[in-house]
Protein backbone atom coordinates (compact mmCIF):
# COMPACT_ATOMS: atom_id res chain seq x y z
CA UNK A 1 0.00 0.00 0.00
CA UNK A 2 1.28 3.44 -0.90
CA UNK A 3 1.23 6.31 1.61
CA UNK A 4 -1.60 8.17 -0.12
CA UNK A 5 -3.74 5.02 0.02
CA UNK A 6 -2.98 4.53 3.70
CA UNK A 7 -3.85 8.10 4.61
CA UNK A 8 -7.03 7.94 2.52
CA UNK A 9 -7.99 4.82 4.50
CA UNK A 10 -7.50 6.81 7.72
CA UNK A 11 -9.65 9.69 6.50
CA UNK A 12 -12.61 8.19 8.37
CA UNK A 13 -12.77 8.83 12.11
CA UNK A 14 -14.31 5.45 12.93
CA UNK A 15 -11.46 3.62 11.20
CA UNK A 16 -8.88 5.76 13.01
CA UNK A 17 -10.54 5.12 16.36
CA UNK A 18 -10.68 1.36 15.72
CA UNK A 19 -7.07 1.28 14.58
CA UNK A 20 -5.84 3.27 17.59
CA UNK A 21 -7.60 1.02 20.07
CA UNK A 22 -6.47 -2.18 18.36
CA UNK A 23 -2.87 -0.93 18.20
CA UNK A 24 -3.04 0.12 21.85
CA UNK A 25 -4.62 -3.13 23.11
CA UNK A 26 -2.87 -5.47 20.61
CA UNK A 27 -6.11 -7.36 19.85
CA UNK A 28 -9.82 -6.57 20.17
CA UNK A 29 -13.08 -8.16 19.12
CA UNK A 30 -16.05 -6.46 17.51
CA UNK A 31 -18.05 -6.39 20.74
CA UNK A 32 -15.23 -4.56 22.54
CA UNK A 33 -14.94 -1.99 19.74
CA UNK A 34 -18.72 -1.54 19.62
CA UNK A 35 -18.74 -0.76 23.33
CA UNK A 36 -15.64 1.45 23.29
CA UNK A 37 -16.76 3.56 20.33
CA UNK A 38 -20.44 3.53 21.38
CA UNK A 39 -21.31 2.67 17.79
CA UNK A 40 -23.44 -0.02 16.14
CA UNK A 41 -21.97 -3.42 15.36
CA UNK A 42 -22.72 -3.22 11.60
CA UNK A 43 -20.88 0.11 11.33
CA UNK A 44 -17.85 -1.20 13.24
CA UNK A 45 -17.79 -4.41 11.18
CA UNK A 46 -17.95 -2.46 7.91
CA UNK A 47 -14.94 -0.33 8.86
CA UNK A 48 -12.99 -3.32 10.16
CA UNK A 49 -13.64 -5.08 6.86
CA UNK A 50 -12.09 -2.14 5.01
CA UNK A 51 -9.03 -2.17 7.27
CA UNK A 52 -8.71 -5.93 6.83
CA UNK A 53 -9.18 -5.78 3.03
CA UNK A 54 -6.44 -3.16 2.82
CA UNK A 55 -4.03 -5.43 4.71
CA UNK A 56 -3.70 -3.18 7.77
CA UNK A 57 -5.55 -5.61 10.06
CA UNK A 58 -5.80 -9.37 10.23
CA UNK A 59 -8.50 -11.33 11.97
CA UNK A 60 -8.52 -14.50 14.01
CA UNK A 61 -11.70 -16.48 14.49
CA UNK A 62 -12.38 -18.25 17.75
CA UNK A 63 -15.77 -19.90 17.52
CA UNK A 64 -18.31 -17.21 16.70
CA UNK A 65 -15.96 -14.40 17.75
CA UNK A 66 -13.61 -12.50 15.47
CA UNK A 67 -10.56 -10.76 16.92
CA UNK A 68 -8.62 -8.07 15.05
CA UNK A 69 -4.97 -7.10 15.33
CA UNK A 70 -2.42 -5.22 13.27
CA UNK A 71 -1.07 -7.22 10.35
CA UNK A 72 2.37 -8.56 11.28
CA UNK A 73 3.82 -7.70 7.87
CA UNK A 74 3.03 -3.97 7.86
CA UNK A 75 5.83 -1.86 6.40
CA UNK A 76 7.98 -0.03 8.95
CA UNK A 77 6.80 3.42 7.83
CA UNK A 78 3.19 2.40 8.41
CA UNK A 79 3.93 0.94 11.85
CA UNK A 80 5.72 4.18 12.80
CA UNK A 81 2.72 6.26 11.73
CA UNK A 82 0.31 4.09 13.71
CA UNK A 83 2.55 4.06 16.79
CA UNK A 84 2.96 7.83 16.54
CA UNK A 85 -0.81 8.22 16.65
CA UNK A 86 -1.08 5.85 19.62
CA UNK A 87 1.67 7.73 21.49
CA UNK A 88 0.25 11.20 20.76
CA UNK A 89 -0.81 12.97 23.95
CA UNK A 90 -3.28 15.22 22.15
CA UNK A 91 -5.02 12.20 20.63
CA UNK A 92 -5.16 10.48 24.01
CA UNK A 93 -7.20 13.45 25.19
CA UNK A 94 -9.39 13.41 22.09
CA UNK A 95 -10.12 9.69 22.23
CA UNK A 96 -9.96 9.19 26.00
CA UNK A 97 -13.67 8.38 26.14
CA UNK A 98 -13.06 5.34 23.91
CA UNK A 99 -10.29 4.12 26.22
CA UNK A 100 -12.43 4.73 29.31
CA UNK A 101 -15.48 2.90 27.91
CA UNK A 102 -13.30 -0.05 26.96
CA UNK A 103 -11.74 -0.17 30.43
CA UNK A 104 -15.18 -0.02 32.08
CA UNK A 105 -16.64 -2.78 29.95
CA UNK A 106 -18.06 -5.05 32.65
CA UNK A 107 -18.12 -8.22 30.57
CA UNK A 108 -14.81 -7.62 28.80
CA UNK A 109 -12.93 -10.59 30.17
CA UNK A 110 -15.77 -12.93 29.18
CA UNK A 111 -17.63 -11.20 26.34
CA UNK A 112 -15.81 -13.07 23.62
CA UNK A 113 -14.68 -16.25 25.31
Amino acid sequence: MLPHQFFKLLADETRVRCLLLIARERQLCVCELTEALDTSQPKISRHLAQLRASGVLVDTRQGQWVFYRLAPDLPGWMRKQIQGLVDSNCLKDTYQDDITRLAKMASRPTCCV
